[in-house]
């Protein structure tokens, strides 16, 4: 039986395969959004036990009380997104010829079972607290956690589009070398970035400064007071200001070049379109004493962001990614 699906493995467009990793793509940002909502009411502990709640699959009033929904539902829909996954790396390990998108694939396996394992270790080592950081254990773990998942975002996207039809059958020009170093450099200031930010949340620093722009009722624009909240919050909006000159220079680039498509220029206006919404979710953030739903509408923007400028990075990249493959 095996022998007879890797015969069938072919580097050209397959319908079936490509929408199903775009539909593990859409679905992984459902998976964010229930994360972000959790850990903005506060609902991450709200079960003590992992990988069952409250022993249960099916656990008592979890449909009625917001804090058990919004945990539950997190952890259902990280195991929906794990029998995807495998699904996805099995298909392509049977259909795909080319070695490195099946690779990718099964890197994404080990990183959704990796992920897993991070999230119920934050639970189960919770109770440990380490003083002089004033943090617990599980904290260290729920930021390694909420790092893991960009990183997941990027991958599934990286797998549905170079299984798209455009993909394969791509006859475009070839944006500048430079475009593509410009992308590779934003795309890792926002992984550092969302890492700052995962920091941040989960040391219950997104208030550590209550005013914005400035960073004191008094109009300061430098904190009065430091400690590791203030640092950690104030890194946050420098991060802020240098991601807006970088993805604006990024975007500038891509409509100034003639050489590149209207795709790539598509996905400049949606990449300053994203940054525009998320400084704006950002400040709501501050102004409404970080109200649950907003927040959790900045960390999915934060998310969408990424994975555009991510997307947008790998078409400018095409030509070298496909001749090294």
């Amino acid at each position: 039986m095996l022998a007879r699906l890797t015969s069938n493995r072919t580097s050209d467009y397959q319908p079936s395969v490509a929408w199903f990793a775009a539909i593990g793509g859409i679905w992984v940002f459902v998976l964010i959004m229930l994360g972000a909502f959790t850990t903005s009411i506060g609902a991450g502990m709200v079960f003590l036990d992992w990988p069952l709640s409250n022993g249960s699959l099916n656990p008592d009033g979890w449909l009625t009380d917001i804090m058990m929904f919004a945990e539950h539902s997190h952890r259902l829909s990280a195991g929906l997104m794990s029998f995807i996954t495998i699904a996805i790396w099995l298909y392509v390990w049977a259909r795909e010829d080319r070695k490195w998108v099946r690779n990718l694939a099964l890197f994404a396996v080990v990183l959704v079972f990796t992920q897993a394992l991070v999230g119920g270790l934050r639970v189960l080592f919770d109770h440990l607290h380490i003083e002089s950081i004033e943090t617990s254990v599980g904290r260290l773990f729920a930021m390694i956690h909420a790092c893991l998942a960009q990183i997941y975002v990027c991958t599934l996207l990286a797998i549905a589009v170079v299984l798209s039809n455009r993909w394969i059958n791509w006859h475009g020009r070839a944006a500048s070398a430079k475009i593509g170093q410009l992308g590779r450099w934003c795309v890792g200031l926002i992984l550092l970035q969302l890492a700052v930010a995962a920091v941040m949340r989960h040391s219950h620093a997104g208030l550590a400064i209550p005013t914005f722009p400035l960073s004191s009722p008094e109009g300061d624009l430098l904190p009065p007071l430091w400690n590791f909240h203030v640092s950690i919050h104030f890194a946050h909006r420098v991060m802020a200001a240098v991601l807006t000159i970088a993805l604006g220079w990024f975007a500038l680039a891509i409509w100034r070049d003639s050489s590149v498509g209207s795709g790539l220029k598509a996905g400049a206006t949606a990449i300053v379109t994203l940054l525009v919404v998320q400084i704006a979710l950002g400040a709501s953030a501050i102004w409404m004493i970080r109200d649950p739903y907003v927040t959790t509408a900045h960390v999915l923007v934060g998310a969408c962001l990424l994975a555009t400028t991510f997307g947008t990075t790998i078409w400018a990249n095409r030509r070298s990614m496909s001749s090294s493959a």
